[in-house]
């Protein structure tokens, strides 16, 4: 097996402006990897390091979708540091967000194009993960759906019940992948998906057969004629396995 999470593909109508607010939120670097594409990295990351964890920006022309599936939840390391970083994250355009949370320890906020993420109350599980504590996924079946993605790119399961499944990288870095059963997580086109890495070009198609062999399919987003192969997991979620950096 030869596939890495490499990063987070978030869709924008403003790409560039998008990019600076999550660069500024994780304390990361801006990279522009060409028109419409902004790259929000880790200071010093190199671009096959098989730990990091990414965020990139694309410009489309209407990202409106009716359900997020997928959000991002980030560390803190105290209280003090929770307040300090949900202020500084007003201050940079994010807003409040209702989701139904009701009274829990955690912030749920929007960034300034409405992409829901939760500043997280300070927890050891996520005392090592960096900035981004962990990538979350509403599903209908959270077991199956880390069974599919374990054997997707090898990440060890850490916690697997009816309600809730978590997954991190074998060598114990980065954040977290995780999912979470909710009521009604019909499958809709999502403004955001993983993006997967083969560590070598070549081994793209056969990572492709493997993954279908899995349970992936096919998907045709309106993609066209690209590099990259996009497939949706067993619950709709499309993803992509980039080709030849």
């Amino acid at each position: 097996m030869a596939l890495r999470l490499l990063q987070v593909n978030l869709k924008a109508r403003d790409d560039a402006a998008l990019g600076r607010f999550w660069a500024e939120a994780l304390g990361w670097t801006v990279s522009s990897g060409g028109s419409g594409a902004t790259g929000v990295q880790p200071a010093g990351f190199v671009w096959q390091d098989p730990v990091g964890v990414c965020v990139d920006v694309i410009a489309v022309p209407d990202p409106e979708t009716v359900k997020y599936r997928a959000h991002l939840d980030l560390a803190t390391t105290s209280a003090v540091h929770q307040a300090e970083l949900v202020a500084r994250l007003t201050e940079l355009g994010a807003k409040p967000a209702d989701v139904g949370q009701g009274d829990v320890p955690w912030t749920v906020l929007a960034d300034p194009e409405g992409n829901v993420f939760c500043v997280l109350e300070p927890r050891e599980i996520y005392r090592d993960t960096g900035p981004i504590a962990a990538v979350v996924v509403d599903c209908a079946d959270p077991g199956a759906m880390a069974r599919f993605w374990g054997e997707a790119i090898g990440w060890t399961p850490h916690e697997v019940t009816e309600d809730h499944a978590r997954l991190r990288s074998a060598t114990g870095d980065g954040p977290f992948l995780e999912f979470l059963r909710m009521p009604g997580s019909e499958s809709v086109w999502n403004r955001f998906h993983l993006d997967l890495l083969p560590n070598r070009g070549d081994e793209q198609a056969g990572e492709v057969a493997r993954l279908r062999a899995l349970g992936a399919t096919l998907t045709d987003i309106g993609q066209g004629d690209v590099p990259w192969v996009v497939l949706a997991d067993p619950e709709g979620n499309e993803f992509c396995v980039l080709g030849p950096a």
